[in-house]
């Protein structure tokens, strides 16, 4: 599964080595060599995991991920760091991190931590049905453990389908829920619309009409 990363680390030579390690595996990596560049991006950008070194100019690592946390953002994160003090590493996990791993560090060892910590931050967020899973933190439905680019009423008719897995949604529950009474309600056709691109985008997953009544996604 590709997922988005923040990268914290100072070392130019050893950040380039851990982005091009993380692309390879097809992961989208964003690295800032500061704390403060760091905190800005997460205000822009909606990150998988942050992988954090501690002895970084302007704000620290520790610093920033107790930052982050008091802002109810609870993005997994790993430190990447030489120490190997204990009141360092207790002062880490009071911050708020998920896992520590001291340099050097094997690369695989890196990949299996931060696999095994994205499945259970998934696992606890996400509300799955069949191939389906509802990331509610991220407002993003994954197929087949890929993320589906969706328009905003795709994204809420398929989560109100999954809502009510084998079970009709009638018509009048997916207006009511598509659409406001400032956009004029909406129409058969557009359902259909919305429908049919659905069934474009998953083709292992069975969408049905439920004639008069309204749709049910079978899983």
């Amino acid at each position: 599964m590709s997922i988005k990363i923040l990268l914290l680390e100072d070392d130019f030579l050893f950040a380039e080595t851990l982005v091009d390690l993380l692309e390879e595996e097809g992961h989208n990596v964003q690295h800032y060599p500061n704390g403060q560049d760091a905190l800005d991006a997460t205000y822009e950008n909606k990150f998988d995991m942050y992988l954090l070194d501690i002895n970084v100019p302007l704000v620290d690592g520790i610093s920033l991920l107790s930052d982050l946390r008091d802002a109810e953002d609870n993005t997994p994160a790993i430190f990447l760091t030489s120490h190997k003090d204990k009141e360092i590493l207790e002062r880490g996990f009071l911050s708020g991190c998920d896992d520590f791993l001291s340099k050097p560090f094997d690369n695989t060892e890196l990949l299996l931590r931060m696999q095994a910590l994205i499945k259970r931050t998934k696992a606890n967020e996400a509300e799955c049905s069949g191939a389906l899973c509802h990331d509610k933190l991220h407002k993003c439905i994954y197929y087949n453990e890929k993320a589906l680019e969706l328009s905003k009423k795709e994204y809420e008719l398929l989560v109100l389908l999954m809502n009510h897995s084998n079970t009709p949604v009638p018509k009048e529950l997916i207006y009511d829920e598509l659409w406001t009474s400032s956009e004029g309600g909406g129409s058969d056709g557009a359902i259909r619309v919305y429908i049919n691109r659905l069934k474009n985008l998953l083709p292992t997953i069975t969408i049905e009409n439920i004639r008069g009544v309204g749709y049910k996604l079978v899983s």
